[in-house]
């Protein structure tokens, strides 16, 4: 009996110390623990981002007049203890605001300009604001800001010395057709860069795994002889049949270009009153193509019909470079990090009255929307798509150093960028709950580029065969910065 109860209790005492080693403490992992918190203290900074959002979109400025945007993202830095020079690479609006020393060094990219004509109230129903002519149809507001709320979240990790290097925070202007980043990356503003991290406004929640555009954009100017165009037709000379001659024949040129080559312009100015032969027009155009060499063949053509139609109508034309943009490289060591970071953080959740809103914006569509609870879930990761439809300055850093990005369910899915509808959902919560989804994102990714060294030289390997012997030269020559070109 006695031998039967010790082997009773030797079975417990075996069972019991089996339970412990299954209940045994794991020791969390440092980097998790510094994530948690860091996620904690974004959410807890919350209202103040907010609120900075909220009035730069207000301030709705375009490019290179992003004055007041501008002063207050450098204000909010150097609050926090950034050295922030101000008005690099000849633009007053530009800055790179800086924390820490030493390797590595990690670039966080913001914007803030907006687009001219797309003033809206944030109403789900079409509705100017008076007085006013831009707004932020990009949600440059948002990107501005979440960039600027990961960069200081970051500088506390180093203050602290939780994290060990230097955290830079770019402020770069006129994203849209100034191509404020190429004149900052002419200038060696990214020379001492490991990884540049950045992200973009959208309606979905993923990583950027589309290439961009490559663009070039000129301002044609004709120029002629001003006459009575009833009295006296023959004495005149129109510039604006220049414009419309060279239209033409870009137009014509469409059959005889790659198929993939996209050319659109806007005559900005076509004279005063029908009775005043014009002496004065100007036409504003992109070029586009997936490859920058192609659209400098492209544009070199369009040059041509410029001269052609000049010539044509007895006019004279001379051009103005205004932006020219690289495409973008993809890296995916970086991407399938920040694809697991942006997973952790996930999407958006609405309340009762942001899915309101969202149903009666998605009223205005003129195609099938889709389903709004979208905006809480996460994209898996996809392939690398060779080229997207759009152009961006984000490219020109892809040249220069390793570069990772993404987007934020900023809009109600479905929402096309450039719009009103764009506009309406970024002055409300539905447009800076998404903000914060980028802007924790993007400082997990940090918080791991800071803390593994080898996922900065793996991703450094990837860009380095990426882009090959193949050295950089701006699309836009060595043109100072088009600082009026909204004018």
């Amino acid at each position: 009996m006695r031998k039967l109860i010790c082997t009773a209790s030797l079975s417990l005492i075996v069972m019991l110390a089996l339970a412990q080693k299954k209940t045994k403490t794991v020791a969390p992992n440092p980097t998790d623990l510094l994530k948690t918190a860091a996620l904690q203290d974004l959410q807890a900074g919350y209202e103040t981002d907010k609120a900075t959002a909220l009035q730069i979109w207000k301030y709705a400025e375009v490019g290179y007049k992003e004055v007041k945007s501008s002063a207050l993202h450098q204000q909010h830095l150097k609050e926090a203890g950034f050295q922030v020079e101000a008005g690099v690479a000849g633009i007053p609006t530009a800055f790179v605001a800086t924390y820490g020393s030493g390797k590595p060094v990690i670039a966080i990219l913001a914007e803030y300009d907006a687009l001219p004509g797309l003033a809206q109230q944030a109403s789900p129903e079409k509705a100017l604001i008076a007085g006013q002519d831009a707004g932020h149809g990009c949600g440059h507001h948002l990107f501005g800001t979440a960039s600027v709320a990961a960069g200081i979240e970051i500088k506390k990790l180093i203050e602290a010395k939780k994290l060990s290097g230097t955290v830079k925070v770019f402020g770069c202007p006129a994203e849209e057709g100034g191509s404020g980043k190429v004149y900052m990356v002419r200038a060696g503003l990214f020379n001492d860069v490991d990884v540049a991290v950045h992200w973009h406004p959208g309606d979905a929640n993923s990583i950027t795994m589309t290439s961009a555009l490559a663009n070039t954009s000129a301002k044609f100017r004709f120029r002629g002889l001003s006459a009575h165009a009833s009295m006296s037709p023959e004495r005149g000379r129109s510039a604006l049949d220049g414009v419309e001659a060279m239209d033409n024949m870009v137009n014509m040129m469409r059959e005889h270009v790659p198929q993939e080559t996209r050319i659109h312009y806007v005559i900005t100015a076509g004279g005063r009153a029908p009775n005043v032969v014009p002496d004065f027009s100007e036409v504003f155009y992109y070029v586009r193509h997936p490859k920058r060499d192609q659209v400098v063949a492209i544009f070199d053509r369009l040059v041509k019909t410029a001269k052609g139609a000049a010539m044509g109508t007895e006019t004279n034309v001379d051009y103005e470079i205004i932006g020219g943009t690289h495409d973008l490289l993809i890296n995916r060591t970086l991407a399938e990090n920040m694809q697991q970071n942006l997973e952790k953080v996930g999407g958006v959740q609405y309340s009762a009255e942001e899915i309101a809103f969202g149903k009666k914006l998605q009223s205005s569509f003129t195609f099938k929307a889709p389903e709004i609870a979208n905006a809480a879930t996460v994209k898996p990761l996809q392939a690398v798509v060779d080229a997207g439809g759009g152009s961006t300055d984000v490219g020109d850093v892809s040249y220069a150093v390793p570069t990772v990005g993404m987007e934020a369910a900023t809009w109600i899915p479905g929402t096309p960028a450039h719009s009103w509808q764009a506009v309406a959902c970024g002055g409300t919560e539905i447009g800076t709950k998404g903000m914060m989804v980028a802007a924790k994102t993007m400082t997990l990714t940090a918080i791991d580029l800071f803390t593994q060294p080898a996922l900065i030289e793996k991703a450094k390997a990837e860009f380095k065969e990426a882009r090959g012997d193949y050295q950089y030269k701006a699309l836009l020559g060595d043109r100072k910065p088009a600082l009026n070109y909204r004018d």
